[in-house]
């Protein structure tokens, strides 16, 4: 579990496609200071198992569903990405709940200078993705964790202040790029808890009545 604090900023030293997937390897430091082969580190929201680990960075193999579900496979070396390492039991849970499991990905439209270091950042987000996302409620791009403050036709919208903008990757987005979404892990158990009471509660008196089974009186 991730917390979408951002620790390091890494940048891509390649990307190697390969028969069925990939092999990414990022180039970091801070993030390593702990790990061990076959740790677990978000990049860019996506949780991915960390392998050939050197002193300088770190690579991971990407599956054909990571490459199309994230946007991992539009990265160029020298890509900037966010890098987090999942919490610790009984650490602070600074952000929100992120699994490191994307749901989609959006399209950036804008990213408006507020003034004083703060900024607004637009995403188009697709239909099955924006009925999990409610105003004022947690979700993450490219696993930073990040608070909806509109939301209308598809068009999600968000507060950056200057400390998030000068600690992740948002800094080097255009307009169109593509950005990983996860959304609210808790917005998808309610989702799925109401469909099942919904479904108990179809089965009424009057669908069997009007069924050919034969209600006793």
């Amino acid at each position: 579990m991730f917390t979408g604090i951002i620790e390091e900023l890494g940048a891509v030293e390649a990307l190697e496609r390969r028969g069925a997937g990939a092999r990414l390897r990022v180039r970091s430091t801070g993030v390593l200071a702990d790990a061990a082969e076959g740790a677990s580190i978000a990049v860019n929201g996506v949780c991915l198992t960390a392998v050939d680990l050197r002193p300088d960075g770190f690579a991971a193999d990407l599956a054909p569903e990571t490459l199309k579900r994230t946007n991992l496979g539009d990265l160029r070396q020298g890509s900037k990405v966010n890098l987090e390492r999942p919490v610790r039991a009984g650490g602070r849970l600074d952000g929100h709940v992120v699994q490191g499991h994307v749901d989609a990905t959006g399209s950036l439209v804008s990213l408006a200078a507020l003034g004083d270091g703060n900024w607004w950042l637009r995403v188009r987000v697709p239909a099955d993705v924006e009925r999990y996302l409610v105003f004022k409620g947690s979700f993450a791009i490219d696993g930073i964790s990040l608070t909806v403050a509109g939301l209308n036709g598809g068009l999600l919208e968000a507060a950056i202040i200057p400390h998030t903008y000068e600690n992740t990757s948002l800094g080097t987005y255009r307009p169109g790029c593509r950005v990983n979404i996860e959304c609210d892990i808790l917005a998808k158990y309610v989702e799925k808890l109401l469909g099942a009471s919904r479904e108990k509660r179809g089965l009424t008196m009057e669908h069997l009545q009007g069924s050919d089974i034969q209600v006793g009186r």
